[in-house]
């Protein structure tokens, strides 16, 4: 709240001895939840708006007003954008998964994370055993109500749609990154900041005021318009399509650009849609980290070289969107952002690519897609030969896949029984699938769980047998 005091400031020494009462641990009740700052005037005000799970939720959501902190798992939100850069995802999960920062005495950054998320500035204490999934666990810097302007700018903000519906308009990368976690999942509790009401709207109203106000990224990961029946229906890796150019702007932030108070919407996909083309990332190896940093500092170099005056993309100039001064803001190319980017994996503080780049290697990687299903279709499908994706694709009907042929579901719904039987391939990840899954002598792989794979939903039996590998 305005001229409040952050509680319980971290320390770097002995995280796991630093304690923080009871009485200050994260309550998720509307009574203690919700210290919002008006829109117009900028003033403190409490508001809170929540409830349960399902269609009484969005019953509760529908009052929710601009300004308005909402609690929420989550699977109630919906995404506002078709790709993710996956490797920001992948140094988040690297990051998350990995005990340097305990090494070094301090909390993992997914702690940290969560509680910037949740307008509560960074984590302040964590108990042995602590998870995402458990916000009682660990207690924030900054305790719920007393949370101040600053703290409340950094966290991630919804529309609320009609029927109550809630649309993340920014924060699609850290909350699918607390998907992911393996603490963390669906259910994870996190606060979001109301940008707008528009429950009241009809649903063609309702879009064209998200496209009026630069709500909704309707391009997909090639830079190619889609239609808002393409975005994924919830979050999760698997729903998403891979951005590659909106991961290169992640990891040029402090090196070519910088994010402000004020910033764009989907302010990254505006400088990858204006370096699309001009830096040819199949020039470069992104496996490798030397490779992916050349390619970094390609693109920050065209981004603080081009006149700041110069309109980039969506009438937008490179000033407008933050472009730097200088390169690495002035820092050696061993100083600064990109010094630290390029920190190889087996120091003791690794860079965000070092993470990114050794999560993404061990992510199987699909088969080229010969066919793609998406939509809505019913009738049988017969998958023969080739590649056949769904991608967030709602099937009525069995699917049978014969030898030597490779089935990839991605974030789809399929009614109806799943039958391989000696399949090249079978990855099914982010999707539900209601009828019996069953999965014989498959030659190469099969997938339904791992890094880079969304959990699934299985409504019937599963048996895989007779598989090389699983």
């Amino acid at each position: 709240m305005t001229g409040s005091t952050p509680a319980g400031t971290r320390t770097s020494s002995a995280p796991r001895s630093s304690r923080t009462p009871r009485g200050r641990r994260l309550a998720w009740n509307a009574g203690v939840l919700g210290c919002a700052l008006l829109l117009h005037g900028g003033s403190a005000t409490p508001s809170f708006a929540g409830a349960s799970a399902g269609t009484s939720a969005a019953r509760g959501f529908a009052s929710a007003r601009a300004g308005d902190l909402i609690e929420v798992t989550l699977d109630q939100v919906r995404p506002t954008q078709p790709s993710l850069g996956y490797d920001q995802i992948f140094y988040k999960l690297g990051r998350y998964s990995s005990t340097k920062d305990e090494d070094r005495g301090k909390f993992n950054k997914r702690f940290d994370d969560w509680c910037e998320t949740n307008g509560q500035g960074e984590a302040a204490s964590v108990d042995a055993g602590a998870t995402l999934a458990d916000p009682s666990s660990f207690t924030c810097s900054i305790p719920a109500g007393q949370e101040t302007e600053d703290s409340l700018a950094q966290m991630k903000t919804v529309v609320v749609g009609p029927g109550g519906t809630l649309y993340l308009t920014d924060g699609h990368h850290s909350l699918t990154s607390f998907w992911e976690a393996a603490d963390g999942g669906p259910k994870t509790p996190v606060r979001l900041r109301v940008t707008a009401n528009l429950s009241r709207l009809s649903t063609a109203a309702f879009w064209q005021e998200m496209r009026d106000n630069d709500w909704v990224w309707l391009k997909d990961e090639n830079g190619r318009a889609v239609t808002v029946d393409r975005l994924p229906s919830r979050l999760g890796l698997s729903r998403f399509h891979d951005d590659r150019y909106r991961s290169l702007v992640y990891f040029t932030r402090g090196i070519g650009y910088d994010r402000a108070d004020g910033s764009a919407e989907f302010l990254e996909f505006l400088w990858g849609t204006w370096l699309r083309d001009r830096v040819d990332l199949s020039r470069y190896d992104l496996t490798s980290l030397a490779s992916y940093l050349d390619a970094v500092r390609d693109a920050s170099e065209a981004m603080t070289d081009v006149p700041g005056d110069t309109v980039v993309t969506d009438g937008r100039t490179a000033d407008e969107l933050g472009r730097l001064a200088e390169w690495n803001d002035g820092e050696k190319d061993t100083k600064g952002e990109f010094g630290d980017l390029s920190v190889p994996l087996d120091d003791d503080k690794p860079g965000k690519l070092a993470f990114a780049l050794d999560y993404r290697s061990r992510v199987a990687a699909s088969p080229d897609c010969t066919r793609t299903v998406t939509g809505r279709r019913t009738g049988a499908l017969l998958v023969a030969s080739g590649t056949t994706c769904l991608d967030n694709a709602r099937l009525t009907g069995a699917v049978l896949v014969t030898s030597g042929a490779n089935l990839v579901v991605r974030g789809s719904t399929v009614t109806g029984a799943v039958r391989t039987v000696g399949a090249g391939t079978v990855e099914i990840c982010g999707s539900t699938l209601t009828g019996a899954l069953s999965v014989t002598g498959t030659r190469d792989r099969v997938t339904l769980s791992g890094p880079g794979c969304t959990a699934n939903t299985f409504d019937g039996p599963v048996s895989v047998t007779g598989t090389k590998k699983v």
